[in-house]
């Protein structure tokens, strides 16, 4: 058992106490571990490379993982429409009864990422190599051997799926939302190739040695954003008129960022050669994919999901009705829409071993 688990048992039976305060599940824990002479898969060598994580709950319960969306950190699984619907006493990730582990992805949070000082230098990661840090960090970093369940939101939708391929006997459950297992195509790559060239094309970006955020940042990102996520009825509900329509889109143009243009470019062009198609076959676990019907990213009328899961006999697919209240592919970021059937795959999928 590594110092730090040692260390969160200790304040796992201080903490009992504390539950009902600020949320109502134990509070999270934050750390960081660094990954010695970590290989990109371009064969770089990043002799030290940093690796946040926050966790909650019982250090002693079944370890699940939750895997943030792209411009997102671990920590946004804290959220009262995430955690406060999952972490509580009775709920489907019971602090109590579960040790949950909401890595920061690598090139996000307060993982190493250009922002921290190499900039354009910083290797050029892909899925695999986020997947690759997220493997050291829970096995080396964290001594885990065998998890309960992945569970992947957006990008981290992607990320589970990629764990399926390439770390099959890791996990009992995993929990794809908000993505497919089919290579970036269609509205999905074209939409991320805008904030990518965006970006590039920006004069102030400066090859990546801005003093300055490029405008075209939270341009691309608002633009991006309105295109792709919140749901043909959820918007036309927000801003049923021009005038409300325009003050929507002001409020998000003008709003505070800390968002870092190579960030972000780094990020969005790491989905570039994602594809787990080819590869299924290898997935042992339980296999839960959640998808919203008025998901724009990821939308059903494809018929992706149903072919891929074709060729997966331990998968099924739990689709969200579109309505007013969903919001297109953000509509997976509210847990009120999935969690008892997260709850029932856990209470039924079998155990794998350890």
């Amino acid at each position: 058992m590594t110092s730090f688990l040692k260390t969160l048992l200790a304040l796992f039976g201080l903490l009992g106490a504390c539950m009902g305060h600020a949320q109502n599940y134990l509070a999270p824990q934050t750390g960081v571990w660094v990954a010695k002479d970590f290989r990109f898969h371009t064969g770089e060598v990043m002799p030290e490379l940093r690796l946040a994580y926050t966790t909650v709950g019982n250090p002693r319960g079944e370890p699940v993982v939750l895997l943030h969306g792209t411009t997102s950190a671990g920590g946004s699984f804290l959220s009262p429409d995430l955690g406060g619907e999952l972490f509580g006493p009775g709920q489907a990730l019971d602090a109590q009864k579960y040790f949950i582990i909401l890595p920061d992805a690598l090139g996000a949070g307060r993982s190493g990422k250009p922002s921290d000082g190499l900039r354009t230098q910083f290797p050029r990661y892909n899925y695999d190599d986020m997947v690759a840090a997220q493997h050291r960090l829970l096995t080396e970093g964290l001594g885990l051997t065998h998890v309960r369940m992945i569970l992947g939101n957006s990008m981290g939708g992607m990320h589970t799926w990629v764990w399926g391929i390439t770390h099959p006997d890791f996990m009992d459950v995993l929990v794809p939302m908000a993505s497919t297992p089919n290579q970036m195509s269609g509205r999905n790559w074209m939409m991320r190739r805008f904030i990518i060239d965006s970006i590039r094309q920006d004069p102030a970006w400066m090859n990546g040695q801005y003093t300055s955020q490029p405008p075209s940042l939270q341009f691309a990102n608002v633009f991006f954003a309105t295109a792709t996520s919140g749901g043909d009825q959820g918007l036309y509900r927000k801003a049923p008129t021009r005038e409300q329509a325009d003050r929507l889109l002001d409020q998000s143009l003008k709003a505070p960022s800390t968002a870092d243009a190579n960030n972000h470019l780094y990020l969005w062009e790491a989905s570039r050669d994602y594809n787990p198609n080819p590869h299924l076959e290898k997935i042992k676990a339980t296999v839960l994919a959640i998808n919203s019907a008025d998901d724009e990213r990821n939308p059903p009328s494809l018929g992706l999901m149903e072919k891929a899961l074709q060729r997966m006999p331990t998968a099924r697919l739990f689709l969200i009705p579109a309505s007013e209240q969903t919001s297109g592919h953000g509509t997976t970021g509210q847990a009120k829409w999935w969690k008892e059937a997260v709850s029932n795959v856990l209470a039924t999928a079998p155990f794998r071993g350890k």
